[in-house]
């Protein structure tokens, strides 16, 4: 059941119908459920977008010596989910978290999770990264000093700033790394960094053998 509502999805898309009018046509139809709903929101696009995506995924070797601007709650919420297993990759090739608890949420793994992400930029030999965090999440600013305080010991040049909304921030630049549709419609250049990390601290799951198996 959950493979033909993604079939009617996709056509629809296709066909130029606006994601959120198709998706409730369809799960309703369908008789999905919230996961069901969830996964098809987070994972389905129409081809154009496939298309522009991959002509804007940067590879690893891209990043030496680049200006990388991230967006940092995206990137941590979507590492911890891949560490938890719980990370899905996506038809356009970025992995999303599955998860539906909207903002961030610092916990006794937020320390291991800035750690995994930054030694990946360093391993990256990244010229410079910029962080944004969203400065209404509840403490933020802890997210920023552990941040901060990783940076200088792997020697890794940039900054971190809170800022109302990263997303306005980051559309700026012209690289960065994020998942968000949003922002990727708006920049040169795209890097996953949690799919990267996939082959150190976890596997995710695979969009279509969620589908094929429901």
């Amino acid at each position: 059941m959950l493979l033909e509502a993604y079939l009617d999805l996709k056509y629809l898309l296709n066909r130029g119908y606006r994601k959120k009018g198709a998706l409730e046509f369809v799960a309703n139809h369908y008789r999905l459920t919230g996961k069901e709903r969830h996964l098809l929101a987070r994972c389905v696009f129409p081809d154009s977008w496939i298309e522009e995506v991959r002509g804007k995924l940067l590879k690893p070797g891209d990043l030496r010596g680049l200006e990388l601007a991230v967006d940092g709650f995206n990137v941590l919420i979507t590492t911890e989910s891949l560490i938890e297993g719980r990370a899905v990759l996506c038809e356009d090739g970025l992995l999303r978290d599955l998860k539906y608890q909207g903002k961030y949420r610092v916990s006794g793994r937020t320390g291991q999770v800035v750690e995994t992400v930054l030694k990946g930029l360093a391993e990256l030999r990244v010229g410079r990264a910029v962080f944004f965090y969203g400065k209404n999440v509840p403490k933020s600013g802890l997210v920023k000093k552990l941040t901060l305080e990783k940076m200088a010991e792997l020697g890794l040049n940039g900054e971190v700033v809170l800022v109302r909304s990263p997303d306005f921030k980051l559309k700026s630049f012209e690289n960065v790394a994020t998942a968000d549709v949003g922002i990727i419609s708006k920049v040169s250049g795209v890097f996953d960094v949690p799919l990267y990390l996939s082959g150190k601290v976890g596997k995710p799951v695979d969009f279509r053998e969620l589908i094929s198996t429901s």
